[in-house]
């Protein structure tokens, strides 16, 4: 006999929160995601799912032929002509301090896109080339909401935070040599951060911090 799936997708959320369940793919088979998926589109909900690796994506796709897979953001998004519109949003921004940074900047992306935003994307704009972020400032000054992701030193956030009157969602990543300890020199950093509007999430956790961006900036569109 076939094991049953142990899912029970909160069909609820979107009501309660104003967005669905979003689907945490890493450790479930594909089974598993393409039956929460079924449940969500059968309720007529937007489907995000993040952390999916190339075999998930490549199973799930052969069930859900409209199933947009982001390789870099490793991300599965589905948006039915029949869910309920998305909000307004307020501006915002997902700004990277590197390149190596790319596949949580990426996350964020697709997340605030699936909550209905389309962030203004800055990449490799870290402290070490000041005159980068420099350049963009009257990009992002009226932003409703930002977020930052930078890895090493995590410097970035609050440099950014001293430009603006928005929250700063910061996103510590594992990107750096040893005494970055996995990102954790990066997160001790940021929770260290002299800038007021300056929130941390944790480590890699672009969904994180970019849905919380989208929570504010949906406030203010």
């Amino acid at each position: 006999m076939p094991i049953p799936l142990a899912t029970n997708v909160d069909l609820d959320r979107q009501r309660r929160c104003g967005f669905p369940e979003v689907i945490y793919a890493s450790g479930k088979s594909p089974e598993a995601i393409v039956e929460i998926i079924g449940q969500l589109l059968q309720a007529k909900q937007r489907v995000l799912a993040t952390r999916v690796d190339a075999e998930q994506a490549a199973a799930v796709s052969a069930v859900f032929s409209e199933i947009r897979y982001h390789e870099i953001a490793r991300t599965l998004r589905i948006d039915p002509a029949d869910a309920p519109p998305p909000r307004h949003f307020g501006k915002t921004a997902v700004i990277s301090a590197g390149t190596t940074d790319l596949p949580v900047a990426e996350e964020a992306r697709e997340t605030l896109q699936w909550m209905g935003a389309e962030p203004l994307m800055i990449h490799d704009a870290g402290v070490a080339g000041p005159h980068r972020l420099a350049e963009r400032l009257g990009d992002f000054q009226d932003a409703s909401a930002i977020v930052v992701v930078a890895g090493m030193e995590g410097a970035l956030p609050s440099v950014v935070g001293g430009h603006v009157a928005c929250p700063v969602f910061a996103v510590p990543t594992s990107v750096g040599y040893g005494a970055n300890f996995g990102g954790l020199a990066a997160l001790l950093g940021m929770l260290n951060s002299c800038a007021s509007n300056v929130a941390v999430v944790n480590i890699d956790a672009g969904f994180k911090a970019a849905y919380l961006a989208g929570l504010v900036a949906s406030q203010e569109g």
